[in-house]
């Protein structure tokens, strides 16, 4: 797997982010995920996208974070937020999610953030067991979803 620093407006990332789109649809009925992003927020050194790449040059895997200090959205100062965690059907069970993750963890740290922070729903039980097994814990719900029962947020220190 090669991972590369790519913009989130890259054609590649586009595709990959209207699979996951779809994907939160059928499985929350909401037609996807409505927080805002921009490409600026994944820019360094306040952010990240990544894109993993198999021997093909084929996208499977997609992963940022963008900066985020005390706001009235319920984020702390120092806070690294992780978006648009996705890997391709075909490519799961690989172990790609979790190298994406620790990859994500390392830039954050290395541009100085101190806690990542998440937030994904009850109907995504994959993504919180590999969060809560990579060492995440519940925290103060913050976030777009932060009033919703099946919101569910988590962070780990840097």
């Amino acid at each position: 797997m090669n991972i590369r620093i790519v913009p989130y407006d890259h054609p590649d990332a586009v595709k990959l982010d209207a699979e996951v789109q779809a994907e939160y649809h059928v499985r929350y009925g909401d037609g996807g995920d409505a927080t805002p992003l921009d490409a600026s927020d994944f820019q360094p050194p306040n952010g990240v996208y990544l894109i993993a790449y198999d021997e093909n040059d084929r996208p499977l895997a997609t992963g940022g974070w963008r900066t985020q200090d005390e706001n009235d959205q319920g984020n702390e100062d120092g806070d690294a937020e992780l978006k648009r965690m996705y890997v391709v059907a075909e490519a799961r069970g690989r172990g790609l999610a979790r190298r994406m993750l620790a990859a994500l963890e390392d830039d954050a740290r290395a541009a100085g953030r101190v806690r990542m922070v998440l937030e994904t729903g009850v109907e995504q039980p994959e993504a919180i067991g590999l969060y809560t097994s990579s060492g995440y814990e519940p925290c103060t719900k913050f976030g777009h979803y932060r009033f919703y029962e099946s919101s569910r947020c988590y962070a780990k220190g840097l």
